[in-house]
């Protein structure tokens, strides 16, 4: 069964492509963290259920086709929240996705995320109403939209954490991008830039941001464009969060640095 990764945020109709054993009980249940409207924090919450499927089959009779279980969690803390999954499996047992989920899936916005976007931010939730509905073309769209918009800003304010010895090359990469107004040749000219903290394990997100973009527009199904609409999605989300986090950590070691310089200088006189 997926992990919980994919019941703690996948969206509805998410594909999660997996091999699926051929009986019920063997399926894992995994623990998820989420909120618990009750206790009104992020609790444990464990599987109270027997896999059920919602076609009245069970582990000793399962349907050829047409596989549709029912996972109830329950919250470790108070004993009373629960939260409901459906879950299809495809009849090959290769895929899996959410049908449904109580409490809905939640549209929610990274606070930074939010403030950083201020009036871009409205068409980015309109990306995660599609996202959450299954609508990938939609929700690719709105996200592709965003990118555009603020592209520009974003590879400014990379800028400010450019090591000395690479700054030049940058700025020079970056006059390039504004002779330019298609969003995926700005980022072509910056991603091979990128400094190693905005890097996760050596993975360069401007280099996926550059991909998705370039694959979105050429696809034509809404499974295939709703994972790319998630990837891009994501990747804002990190660069964004990362930029404003490093340059926070930076202005509080400039100013400690510069206290702990004048306490040493008065101490001298």
């Amino acid at each position: 069964m997926p992990d919980k990764d994919f019941l703690e945020n996948y969206s509805l109709f998410r594909k999660i492509h997996l091999t699926i054993p051929a009986t019920l009980d063997k399926l894992v249940k995994p623990p998820i963290n989420m909120e618990c409207l009750r206790c009104k924090s992020i609790q444990t919450f464990s599987v109270i259920n027997n896999y059920s499927g919602i076609n009245g089959f069970s582990i000793a009779n399962p349907p050829i086709s047409d596989i549709n279980l029912r996972l109830q969690y329950r919250c470790q803390s108070c004993q009373i929240f629960k939260r409901d999954f459906i879950i299809y499996i495809s009849p090959e047992l290769d895929y899996v996705y959410k049908t449904g989920q109580y409490p809905e899936w939640e549209i929610k916005m990274d606070k930074n995320l939010e403030v950083t976007l201020g009036k871009h931010a409205k068409t980015f939730r309109k990306g995660l109403v599609c996202e959450s509905q299954g609508y990938g073309i939609g929700a690719f769209s709105y996200y592709r939209r965003i990118t555009e918009e603020i592209i520009d800003e974003l590879l400014d304010s990379i800028a400010d954490l450019i090591d000395k010895n690479n700054l030049e090359e940058y700025k020079t990469a970056l006059e390039a991008t504004k002779k330019t107004r298609v969003t995926q040749e700005k980022i072509d000219l910056i991603k091979d830039l990128l400094p190693e903290i905005l890097k996760p394990n050596g993975v360069n997100p401007l280099g996926i941001l550059h991909s998705e973009l370039s694959e979105g527009l050429h696809a034509n199904t809404d499974e295939a464009c709703l994972e790319n609409a998630t990837h891009v999605k994501d990747i804002l989300t990190f660069l964004i969060n990362q930029i404003i986090q490093s340059k926070e950590a930076s202005k509080l070691f400039t100013s400690s640095m510069k206290s702990l310089l004048e306490k040493k200088s008065g101490k001298l006189q």
